[in-house]
């Protein structure tokens, strides 16, 4: 760049404009999509079934359904505990990420590769995410995002608070606690995001199945009413809270770890449990199947041999005139 010319703003106006670029190709295939595509009749039409509408719970009956089952509880505050702790952990490592990086374009340059980064990470735990509920079962893949953010939150926290005395060892490396900070925060929000999307998601949606139909609609509807919000705004909440007490974020992180781990070990103690009950319900609807299995696999047999059996009496009452007559 010349003299006086602002890299950041040549970077952002660049940035822009393939934003731009994209929303344009987006909104084509779109129109493209609807005008070419969907009104062709050619095309087979297929018959969409009527979704049943979830039930629109109040607060009060949300709040209800939430201490009425123990088991949509247990699910609620896994709900609950990964939102706030994301929150928790996101917020104090970008304030250590942009102390580290405070030009805007060092800043974006980190940004691009930590996306990068969990778009491989992901990726990866997609494709690994079956294996692990196959051979370790729902159990295992609910408690890996939260011991995820359990260790690496233990050690994001310990170079904020206890990074001084390792300088020495980690000038040998090349980095700062502060940098080594940024690095296993980066680390935490890459895997814990990776195990959301791969491992969180499915166990949430698989603990539903167990439930009865009533139980799964209202439990559901609980959840989105004040499980999802009070995830998303609890941990803005407790840092708002914090900071007001203690004057700036900085001086709020120890609290803020300690806030952590009790949130992350309530999520680990929600999950035992909820696996212990999504055990026995799962053992149960396989015996409901099985034995319902048996009864229709049985049923047909009976009208069967019933058949068979009128069919030996009528050849046998067909049977006895003809036999009968060559005798007279």
């Amino acid at each position: 760049m010349g003299p006086g010319v602002d890299g950041w703003e040549v970077s952002l106006k660049g940035m822009m404009g393939i934003v731009v670029l994209l929303g344009l190709v987006i909104t084509s295939i779109y129109w493209g999509v609807n005008k070419l595509v969907l009104n062709d009749p050619s095309l087979p039409k297929s018959d969409h079934k009527k979704k049943k509408n979830k039930p629109k719970l109040s607060m009060k009956e949300s709040m209800k359904v939430l201490i009425s089952s123990k088991y949509v509880r247990d699910l609620a505050t896994l709900v609950v505990a990964y939102g706030i702790s994301i929150n928790l952990v996101e917020v104090t490592w970008k304030s250590k990420l942009k102390a580290q990086f405070p030009s805007p374009n060092e800043y974006s340059s980190f940004m691009g590769d930590f996306s990068t980064a969990t778009g491989i990470a992901t990726f990866t735990m997609m494709l690994l995410g079956r294996i692990i509920f196959q051979r370790f079962g729902w159990g295992v893949a609910a408690m890996i995002t939260p011991t995820v953010l359990l260790v690496t939150g233990v050690g994001f926290f310990s170079l904020i608070l206890f990074g001084q005395p390792l300088t020495p060892l980690l000038a040998t490396w090349g980095m700062t606690p502060l940098l080594a900070a940024v690095y296993v925060g980066a680390l935490q929000n890459i895997f814990s995001k990776s195990a959301k999307y791969s491992l969180f998601d499915p166990c949430k949606e698989m603990a539903y199945i167990p439930l009865d139909g009533d139980m799964k609609l209202k439990g559901k509807a609980a959840i989105d009413v004040v499980c999802n919000p009070l995830g998303k705004s609890g941990g803005a909440l407790i840092q708002q809270f914090l900071i007001l007490i203690f004057g700036s974020l900085a001086n709020s992180t120890p609290y803020l770890g300690g806030i952590l781990l009790v949130i992350v070990l309530a999520w680990l103690g929600a999950a035992r449990s909820l696996d212990k009950q999504f055990s026995s319900l799962a053992k149960e609807d396989l015996r409901k199947e099985m034995s319902k299995e048996k009864v229709e696999t049985a049923a047909p047999k009976e009208p069967e041999s019933a058949t068979d059996v009128l069919v030996e009496q009528s050849n046998g009452t067909e049977n006895s005139p003809s036999d009968s007559s060559p005798a007279q």
